[in-house]
């Protein structure tokens, strides 16, 4: 089946977790979802039950790895692809020092040759669609060339798709966090870049705080990402399907949130405790009466370890119900 990248939610570090995915396609079937980066030697030598272990009611879903060998790469597709996953990415973006020591996240757009090998020998192992997500360069680098030579090696090598963080990534001087908002964006070169590479899908990311912008970047690329905006407000997701055409999963959020209380008590059963769950949810709704008091209830209850079902019940009774066509006005 051919994978709708139009949109996209980004993979993040301790946010993007099964959890987050599961609530998040209780808001929006048609985004593609995506795991945290995971490490070729945590995928290889790690419990991989918990580590990229998934429900498929997240589907589809798009696992993100970190490595620069190619044979692991390649030995960790062929894993991925028997856990049921839709698609691997290659992580050649993430600019912190750990990753860096590793050989892999950023740094990698110094080595645009090794990343195509990385694409090539995945894609001979699986028959799952290889993807690379990058920056629009490091430090010192010419966007522009750094960019250019990464499109074309992955493109040679087969990639099904290229994600474009529209920044720069300075691996001296700059934390994670801050690289996620000093450097300055650079829209018009990824649109350039789908000029020039017209045959490759070409996904924006980079700073999409709301539909109206993924709406304007659809224009000029063939798919957006959404990352920050997508987590801490989550409520834009519930009208993501209506603008793409289809029906929302659920009328409200609260609706939504209800429906995931059978996965809850479930990942209760299991050992899970609620706010492992629950603090996804925290962002939920927005200018809503009654917002405060969910938040302050899953605050100081669901972090008991004997929390229940039930602690979430009791939040959602304190929020007035939201319409779909509000969130939607809020969302503009």
């Amino acid at each position: 089946m051919q994978l709708d990248r139009r949109f996209c939610i980004a993979p993040m570090m301790e946010w993007t977790d099964r959890h987050c995915r599961a609530f998040h396609r209780q808001l929006t079937r048609r985004a593609l979802l995506y795991t945290e980066m995971v490490t070729t030697g945590a995928v290889l030598h790690g419990d991989r039950k918990r580590l990229i272990g998934f429900d498929p009611s997240e589907q589809p879903v798009a696992l993100q790895l970190g490595g620069s060998d190619p044979k692991a790469l390649a030995q960790c597709a062929r894993i991925v692809e028997d856990f049921g996953y839709a698609e691997v990415n290659l992580n050649v973006g993430c600019p912190s020092d750990r990753v860096q020591e590793g050989r892999f996240g950023a740094c990698l757009m110094a080595e645009p040759a090794l990343v195509g090998e990385c694409v090539a020998a995945m894609k001979a192992a699986v028959t799952l669609p290889i993807t690379v997500k990058c920056r629009i360069g490091i430090d010192e680098q010419d966007p522009e060339q750094a960019l250019e030579a990464m499109t074309s090696a992955v493109e040679r090598a087969g990639v099904a798709a290229l994600i474009v963080h529209a920044r720069k990534a300075w691996l001296s001087g700059l934390s994670p966090r801050e690289n996620r908002d000093i450097p300055p964006l650079d829209y018009p070169l990824v649109y350039r870049l789908k000029q020039a590479h017209q045959q490759l899908p070409i996904i924006i990311n980079g700073g999409i705080a709301t539909l109206e912008a993924a709406q304007t970047h659809l224009a000029h690329v063939d798919g957006v990402m959404m990352g920050r905006a997508a987590y801490q407000e989550p409520w834009r997701l519930l009208v993501l399907d209506p603008l793409f055409g289809e029906a929302a999963p659920h009328d409200t959020m609260k609706q939504a949130i209800a429906a995931l209380f059978p996965y809850i008590d479930r990942e209760l059963r299991r050992g899970v405790r609620l706010h492992s769950i629950a603090r996804h949810l925290h962002g939920a709704f927005h200018a809503v009466p009654g917002a405060r008091a969910y938040r302050r209830h899953l605050a100081t209850l669901a972090v008991k370890p004997d929390a229940s079902v039930a602690v979430l019940a009791d939040a959602l009774a304190l929020v007035l119900d939201r319409p779909m066509e509000l969130a939607q006005t809020a969302a503009a």
